[in-house]
């Protein structure tokens, strides 16, 4: 089976192209930029052909960029298909699905639930669901899937997504812990099931995403019972740009005496803070080490809070689940910054993590084991594969019917 990959932005698409048999093969994969602005940009890299690149082209909307994209898996030099009938179905990454705990099929009530969240994450959903549409109308026929970065979180309690607001805001707005980066936590917890042997029913595992955009997931028996970020992802872990767990009379206090209005106050939470904030150096991690290396006293100081709030999430959900198994690290810090990691699990003796970091030490993009042979509880690194997965997902469901 051929399935299509695409993850929407406002004004971009990622795609890969799978060959789903028992070992799965990416067959190309591309990027799509600057739909809908002017000078746009197609870079296509086919597995074992040259990769090319279409520059100054004019990609309106997402229904034209879709159908480059189809031209280039086509193209009698640069392509890998013969013809776009060839692709069996299309997975879209959707960021939040509401309170759908599964992938699905798309069709009119799935759209409306897309829509009906777009109030909530008004950034990523209206890109994914130009792109859902789009590819409907560029391959009529195909099956099309959606695969939700939420939807492994739901599993959680309401006692771990409610929040103490009046509860007539849940009914009327939505007002819940969402989380997002489901999609990686899946797969990585997972993944570190398989390494280690074992049922994921019968483990307890943190997994830790951290990137521009990071978060932490305890995984009890297979299911989120808690994430860290909330009804945005705002929440939780401190990130790039992002402030993440704030006193929320904080915000008001410096809306007040700033004279902030509504969206600047949501750029100031979202654009200004986090690791550029505290730093005053960049959201870039790498930039932020090298200003530490050199003595920068705030960017030593945006490492240490980074590595506290990292060890904080990993204790409390130690508690949540009353044990522990496996902790994994993901995502572009997680998988790259060995002393990030070793920060962050220095002094957890006393939940069973006795950290190894001469293996830790120099690995970057590696799945492997960073734990001492004695230790308790296994520490991972695990290259996240969020595609994979869609692929997978899709596939699944096409059979399924």
């Amino acid at each position: 089976m051929l399935v299509l990959v695409l993850n929407c932005g406002s004004s971009s698409i990622k795609y890969q192209l799978f060959d789903m048999k028992d070992d799965p093969e990416i067959l190309a994969k591309g990027l799509v930029e600057r739909i809908g602005i002017d000078n746009g940009i197609l870079t296509h890299k086919p597995t074992n052909k040259e990769s090319y690149r279409v520059e100054n082209v004019d990609i309106p909307d997402h229904t034209v960029g879709i159908s480059m994209v189809n031209k280039a898996l086509c193209d009698p030099e640069h392509g890998v298909i013969k013809s776009v009938g060839e692709i069996d179905a299309v997975g879209h990454r959707v960021l939040n699905g509401g309170t759908y705990k599964e992938s699905v099929l798309v069709d009119d009530d799935v759209i409306k639930e897309i829509e009906d969240c777009i109030p909530i994450v008004p950034l990523h959903n209206p890109g994914a669901l130009k792109g859902i549409l789009s590819a409907r109308k560029s391959m009529p026929g195909t099956p099309q899937v959606v695969v939700f970065d939420t939807s492994f979180h739901q599993t959680m309690p309401d006692y771990a997504y409610m929040y103490a607001l009046p509860y007539e805001y849940y009914g009327k707005y939505r007002m819940r812990k969402y989380g997002y980066h489901g999609i990686s936590h899946k797969y990585v917890a997972h993944k570190a099931a398989e390494i280690v042997g074992k049922d994921i029913k019968s483990l307890k595992i943190i997994t830790c995403h951290l990137g521009n955009g990071a978060s932490v997931a305890a995984v009890k028996n297979g299911e989120v019972i808690d994430t860290s970020m909330g009804f945005t992802p705002t929440d939780g872990l401190y990130m790039g740009t992002r402030v993440g767990e704030i006193d929320p009379g904080a915000v008001n206090y410096i809306a007040d005496k700033e004279n902030l209005n509504p969206s600047q106050v949501e750029s100031l939470i979202m654009k200004e803070s986090g690791m550029l904030g505290v730093s005053g150096v960049s959201s870039d991690m790498r930039d932020i080490k090298a200003a530490a290396d050199e003595g920068n006293p705030r960017a030593i100081l945006a490492l240490k809070m980074y590595a506290y709030k990292v060890k904080k999430f990993i204790g409390s959900y130690f508690a949540a689940m009353n044990g522990l198994d496996l902790v994994v690290f993901t995502g572009g810090i997680g998988e790259n910054d060995y002393n990030m990691r070793r920060m962050s699990c220095t002094d957890l003796e006393s939940i069973g993590i006795v950290f190894d970091p001469e293996v830790n030490h120099g690995v970057k993009g590696k799945t492997i084991v960073i734990s001492k042979p004695e230790s308790k509880v296994k520490v991972i690194c695990i290259t996240t594969d969020e595609e994979l997965l869609i692929a997978r997902d899709t596939k699944a469901l096409v059979e399924k019917g």
